[in-house]
């Protein structure tokens, strides 16, 4: 098949990687050896080194098959970027159980529906959504609550008495089994190739939360493509991890690469805070930060972020969904550092493409760039998917490469519609151009059918951006009894802005730079937009569906 892309290929990535078969566990122990006293993570006031974190999961570890955990079952992790979720994930692994991460946002049904639907019996949840847990407990299988209260943990200043007693009495405490279990468990025999290492509940093509499997392999794999193709120094980077972990973007580059290239990684537990991701910045001298575009534009907006130095920073990506051109601008003038569009999800562990990053004359502006070591990517038609697209024709994106799931947990259907041969069809709709940067225009339900017209929301919300008084937007199909569907546009506005522009001049500006059909025939201002845990925004719910 043929490779544009390899023309624009960086000069520092090769081709093809040799991928350690290693399990997840066997690469924090390999950390261990290369730099068992530096430190792993940051939290508050805390910090723990790459040894004292591999104790605490050996611990975990131990505790969990105390109380009968084995290989294959399955282990709930509903918590923050708390350090007792990077212990308890990699503890997890240690014992040979599959992962199965919540986000804590997610209330009794959802909770429900994820551990009904995976089947797991041990859940390790902050106390303060146990309330969630109790409600949805009758409901599923889970035999073990093992609660937190959040604070730092170092494996010398465990509790040996109950900080919760009488408050969860069917609970057990992650502090007091830590300290309890003093000898690390051996680590179980994995196959990383054939064992899964996480259920990764995801949309899917019917909207129904569906439970990617992805092995060790899978999650390593990714971790050394990432690593590799942003050059990452073993030892010399330090992450800022404000990206949540139970989310797959966030797990692979704010925490299993951190811990593949041994580097430390600032925990954040609620990227919202805008103050606390500036103080850490501030405090630590952070070199990499990857993040969504709303964190980008709730930075390059923070009225007093003239006082912060964001200089350390010079490797930047952003995921999950469109980064609007001049918010890419405005940030790289910050921080003198690169940043670059990806792209991904959660069926590839996540990353598939990402821009050229140090050298500026191969990353392209509006593109999610090219395809990482090891992954081929094309397009192909809508109706059939079975016919490949010539460059700048739009079609569905579909990619190939080691980092691809396995299937769907317990739904061999959904899996047959979105794994075909050896290709993963994605359900986006992108362009190639000539030389191999690819372009998201949309997801295909996303789709907006004017008057049987197509329009693709990101090339709307580009130009909508490209107004001076706009901090966010997105824009939705809404019904229209002429043209069938017209576009709709959610705006914030800059606080010097707000009751000062119009709907008209909005719609207006974005006529005069696209075709009259594209642009939002309804505009409608809002203080803030409804958005995913990951920072992704809700347009579904916008839209009322």
């Amino acid at each position: 098949m043929p490779k544009p892309w390899l023309t624009n290929w960086p000069k520092y990535v090769p081709h093809t990687i040799q991928y350690p078969e290693l399990s997840l566990g066997e690469v924090l122990r390999r950390s261990v050896e290369e730099a068992a006293d530096k430190t792993a993570l940051y939290y508050q006031h805390t910090e723990l080194t790459f040894k004292e974190l591999d104790e605490l999961a050996g611990r975990f570890a131990e505790a969990l098959r105390n109380i009968g955990v084995k290989k294959g079952d399955r282990v709930a992790i509903y918590l923050p970027n708390f350090p007792q979720f990077v212990v308890a994930y990699y503890g997890a692994l240690r014992t040979g159980a599959i992962v199965v991460t919540v986000s804590p946002l997610y209330k009794e049904r959802e909770l429900a529906h994820i551990l009904v639907d995976s089947g797991a019996r041990t859940i390790v949840a902050w106390d303060q959504l146990y309330p969630y847990i109790e409600s949805a407990r009758e409901k599923t299988k889970v035999d073990h609550v093992i609660i937190t209260e959040g604070n730092a943990l170092l494996p010398q200043d465990l509790p040996t008495s109950s900080n919760v007693a009488g408050s969860h009495p069917d609970a057990l405490e992650m502090e007091l089994l830590l300290a309890r279990h003093r000898e690390p468990s051996e680590p179980t025999e994995i196959e990383p190739k054939k064992d899964l290492a996480l259920l990764q509940y995801t949309g899917g093509t019917t909207g129904a939360p569906k439970g990617a499997m992805l092995t060790h392999y899978n999650l390593v794999v990714n971790a050394a493509q990432f690593a590799t193709w942003l050059q990452m120094r073993p030892g010399q980077e330090v992450h800022v991890a404000t990206l949540p972990f139970f989310h797959i973007y966030g797990m692979t580059v704010a925490m299993n690469m951190p811990i593949y290239t041994w580097s430390p990684m600032i925990l954040i537990p609620d990227a919202r805070n805008v103050n606390a991701v500036l103080q850490a910045i501030d405090k630590y001298r952070p070199t990499v930060l990857c993040g969504v575009p709303g964190m980008y534009i709730s930075l390059i907006n923070q009225p007093e972020i003239g006082k912060h130095n964001l200089r350390s920073i010079r490797i930047c990506v952003s995921g999950a969904t469109a980064l609007p051109v001049e918010v890419q601008r405005r940030f790289e003038e910050l921080t003198g550092g690169r940043l670059v569009e990806g792209y991904g999800l959660t069926e590839a562990s996540p990353v598939t493409h990402v821009n050229p990053l140090h050298d500026p004359s191969k990353s392209r502006i509006g593109s999610i760039g090219i395809p990482i070591s090891d992954t081929d990517a094309k397009i192909v038609d809508l109706e059939t998917g079975e016919r490949d697209l010539p460059p700048q024709t739009a079609g569905e994106l579909v990619v190939h490469g080691p980092q691809v799931m396995v299937g769907y947990w317990n739904d061999p259907s959904e899996s047959r519609m979105v794994l075909r041969g050896e290709w993963l069809y994605t359900g986006d709709i992108a362009t190639m151009d000539p030389d191999g940067y690819f372009r998201i225009l949309d997801r295909k339900k996303d789709m907006i059918n004017v008057s049987g017209l197509k329009v693709w929301p990101r090339e709307v919300e580009e130009v909508l951006y490209e107004h001076p008084s706009v901090r966010e937007a997105t824009v939705v199909a809404v019904p229209d009894p002429v043209s069938g569907q017209a576009v709709k546009a959610f705006v914030i506005t800059k606080e010097e802005y707000r009751g000062k522009v119009t709907a008209d001049e909005i719609s207006t500006f974005c006529k005069e730079k696209i075709a009259p059909y594209k642009a939002p025939k309804i505009v409608e201002f809002r203080d803030e937009l409804p958005k995913t845990s990951v920072g992704k925004i809700l347009r579904r719910e916008l839209a009322g569906k």
